[in-house]
């Protein structure tokens, strides 16, 4: 069928005003095209047309757009009495109540008013699409256009075809979204569509470290907005969001993944839900807030202690990367020991990739109270990361605290885990995106934009990989595999091929995955 996305007067219809909704009309009108603006609530229409005009005049305050570029904008929307005022337009967003019953009456409705050309999207963020056609007669017309919050800000858009929706219809949502200037991905109908899906990675697994009692929760925050880079902590995000928001999509997810063992809810998300501290809006979840700015614990100031004298074990394949960690001790001027084994009385400082303190010390046969390992995976940027095992003696873990303080970029001491906190947070992130990659659910390029754009990641997590070594990442997993002995840390099997054939994550896809 043709459908002519490019055309100057083609007109979308919004259902729906609140936030999400608001933000479709406004990029659409922006985007040039005329819109209609409906809900059911009666005023809610208006509103949102007031509410926009007011933020087009702000954007012309400070200079982000010409003042009749605005107005025209404004004067785009119009809006609708009825649903059935909706029927004239050429696409429909439906941007309301996140249930299948509703999504679905709502569709079975519109397919009975709109002429078959008309195409139906629904900006669900975790439906799945094919099941939201299902009641529709015209299910090849009906896809997914998955917007983020805020839209006007947030770039990226995901297309998303059901089983039974025509390459038509998804080839044209392509391009208005591109017309909206956002940034549209083509995604396969799956839980969580592209970007949720990346998120099981770092959120669930950053709550089991916390869970695990290897750091607190603002230290997990600091460690990973720190070298890795961040833009925000997991845990300042989820206030953000909203912790019953992000419990019923973790639990969500995992529901329609059938349990798969990565995507675990946490039970500590769960009895903060439970008991309404929600974050942000309540005034406490993760972290306490007080007139709306958070209270984050104050961290821990470096002791004075200083060792004696240091032995570092040489690393046997990572060498590159204890290397600044090496030019880092003689710049302190600590005496380094050049013996084969250590002194009685010396700091051993280890750089493990992927292993436990604890199991490093047994293997090796040291002195597991003079043991302390060092992360260097991501460079020595502050916060610097200090692992201790059962075993450490306080004495002597001050002293590491102490000597990595020396330049005064800030230390956190963690207690043992495989791959600190920062090498198993980003490689679970990884591992989920190259599953994403497996599942064909994306391809790595609009993996890597989904989570740039939608998650505010530093890097995708196919390109991640590369910079970090598709191979260092698997054996990290591998690592985490054999010390926990848990599925959730099976290696991906994309990644696994990429680096048993000698690939970059990144190379052109063959014929296989």
């Amino acid at each position: 069928m043709a459908f002519d996305a490019s055309k100057k007067d083609l007109v979308i219809a919004v259902i729906g005003t609140g936030t999400m909704g608001r933000g479709i009309v406004q990029v659409s009108a922006s985007g040039g095209m005329h819109v209609i603006a409906y809900d059911e609530k009666p005023g809610g229409a208006a509103a949102a047309k007031e509410f926009i005009g007011k933020m087009l005049e702000r954007a012309v305050e400070k200079g982000q757009m010409p003042a009749a570029e605005a107005k025209a904008a404004t004067d785009r929307i119009s809006v609708a009495n009825t649903l059935a005022d909706c029927a004239r337009a050429d696409v429909i967003v439906e941007a309301v109540f996140e249930r299948l019953d509703i999504k679905q009456d709502l569709f079975e409705k519109l397919d009975a008013i709109a002429p078959p050309t008309t195409i139906l999207a629904s900006n669900t963020s975790s439906l799945p699409v094919t099941a939201i056609a299902a009641k529709t007669k015209h299910p090849e017309r009906c896809a997914g256009m998955h917007f983020f919050n805020p839209v006007p800000l947030m770039r990226l858009v995901e297309v998303i075809p059901g089983l039974k929706t025509a390459s038509w219809a998804s080839e044209a949502l392509m391009i208005i979204g591109r017309r909206m200037t956002r940034e549209p991905v083509l995604c396969v109908d799956s839980p969580g569509f592209l970007v949720n899906h990346i998120g099981r990675g770092l959120g669930p697994e950053t709550q089991r470290i916390l869970q695990e009692g290897i750091a607190s929760h603002a230290d997990i925050d600091r460690i990973l907005t720190g070298a890795p880079g961040f833009r925000m902590g997991p845990f300042t995000l989820g206030d953000m969001v909203g912790i019953d928001v992000g419990n019923a999509a973790m639990a969500s997810m995992y529901e329609q993944f059938f349990h798969e063992p990565a995507y675990a809810p946490s039970p500590l998300m769960a009895l903060r839900a439970a008991g309404g501290m929600y974050g942000q809006k309540t005034g406490s979840g993760w972290y306490t807030y007080k007139d709306g700015k958070k209270l984050e614990p104050a961290l821990q100031a470096a002791p004075s202690a200083w060792p004696q004298s240091v032995w570092v074990r040489a690393s046997d394949h990572n060498q590159d990367l204890q290397n600044p960690f090496l030019d880092y001790l003689k710049s302190t001027g600590v005496e380094i020991e050049r013996s084969a084994q250590p002194s009685k009385t010396a700091l051993i400082l280890l750089t493990p990739i992927g292993y436990d303190l604890t199991t490093a010390v047994n293997d090796l046969n040291y002195d597991g109270a003079r043991c302390v390992a060092i992360d260097v995976l991501f460079g020595l940027k502050g916060p610097r990361t200090v692992m201790v095992t059962p075993a450490t003696d306080p004495k002597y873990r001050d002293m590491a605290q102490g000597l990595m303080a020396h330049d005064g970029q800030a230390v956190i001491v963690i207690n043992d885990s495989p791959g600190f906190v920062a090498q198993r947070a980003v490689a679970a992130i990884i591992n989920v995106g190259c599953n994403v990659a497996q599942r064909g659910v994306g391809v790595p390029a609009d993996i890597d934009k989904g989570a740039k754009l939608g998650l505010g990641y530093p890097y995708g997590p196919i390109e991640w990989g590369d910079r970090i070594g598709p191979k260092r990442v698997l054996f990290i997993l591998e690592r985490l595999f054999a010390f926990y002995q848990e599925p959730r840390y099976r290696p991906s099997p994309w990644l696994k091929r990429r680096v048993m054939l000698g690939l970059p994550l990144t190379a052109p896809e063959g014929k296989g995955r």
